[in-house]
This record gives structure tokens, C-alpha cells and sequence, in this order.
């Protein structure tokens, strides 16, 4: 594995740990140059997964790409990455169990606002607030209100 700071290909595993669901392992690697430390994900290669966008669109499912929207949503916020992997590992899991080959994108994005509303309120409301496009201030109250109602 190549080292992010150095450009090494020489590391050595510190620690491995698989996730939750065991769908990935991620690995804590020592540089053999620099002996900086850096973390790696490994996972299974699964079959192609289509997304279909509002405009009917299909493009390739991407994780980095759900992961990057959660991230953004949780950002400033108490959650750990190793929770926002999980979160998408578990999302993409029942995603490639559920459906065959496509997926329409808003059961994506009610899957993670539902994830997000358990794990932290302020990243549901953010997701939310780009997600459903609040188009003015009484959509972001309203969504608001509901949340306190649960």
C-alpha cells in the first residue's frame, strides 16, 4: 500500500479490525520510509449497482459519493468517521440486497435521513435541507417541528 505522505510502497499493518457488518476491515499502516501512520479500507468488489436520478438519468453507484454527502452533513458535529462508514456500508448492504441492478436515488436519500435522524439531529436537518431542497424558511421549520414532535 502506498503511503499518502511519502509515496512508499513499503507499509506495514499496525492493526486490522473488520467493521460491524464485517462488510469491510479497515487497517491502521505504519510507512516503512517515513514511519507515518495512515488508515486503509479493504472491501469486497460487488456488482454494478445503477442509480436513477430525478431527470431519469442512470449513473454507477458511488460510495465516496454518499459517503462525501454524510460527511457533509456531519461536519462540526459529534459523529465519528468509523460510525459514517458504517452508515454507508450498512446503506449500501441493503441496497445491493434489495434491489438488482438499479436503484432510484430517493429510496438512497430516505435511507440515509432515516440513519441520520437516529445518530445526530443537526446532520438529518442539514441533509434534509439539500436533500428535499427546502425552498424557503417555513419547509426548514416545518422539518424542524416534525423532529421535535419524534
Amino acid at each position: 500500500m502506498r503511503c499518502p505522505y511519502c509515496h512508499e510502497h513499503e507499509s506495514r499493518v499496525i492493526d486490522s479490525r473488520a467493521s460491524e457488518d464485517a462488510s469491510f476491515i479497515r487497517r491502521r499502516r505504519e510507512c516503512s520510509a517515513c514511519k507515518k501512520r495512515f488508515t486503509t479500507y479493504e472491501r469486497v468488489e460487488d456488482r454494478s449497482l445503477l442509480v436513477i436520478k430525478k431527470g431519469g438519468d442512470r449513473e454507477q453507484f458511488k460510495r465516496d459519493k454518499l459517503l462525501d454527502g454524510i460527511t457533509r452533513a456531519c461536519e462540526k458535529r459529534p459523529v465519528s468517521m468509523e460510525d459514517m462508514e458504517n452508515l454507508v456500508a450498512e446503506i449500501e448492504g441493503e441496497l445491493r440486497d434489495e434491489y438488482d441492478r438499479e436503484v432510484n436515488s430517493k429510496v438512497i436519500g430516505e435511507k440515509v435521513m432515516d440513519r441520520l435522524q437516529i445518530l445526530d439531529e443537526v446532520a438529518y436537518v442539514r441533509f434534509a435541507s439539500v436533500y428535499r431542497q427546502f425552498a424557503d424558511l417555513n419547509s426548514f421549520i416545518k422539518t424542524i417541528e416534525q423532529l421535535k414532535k419524534r
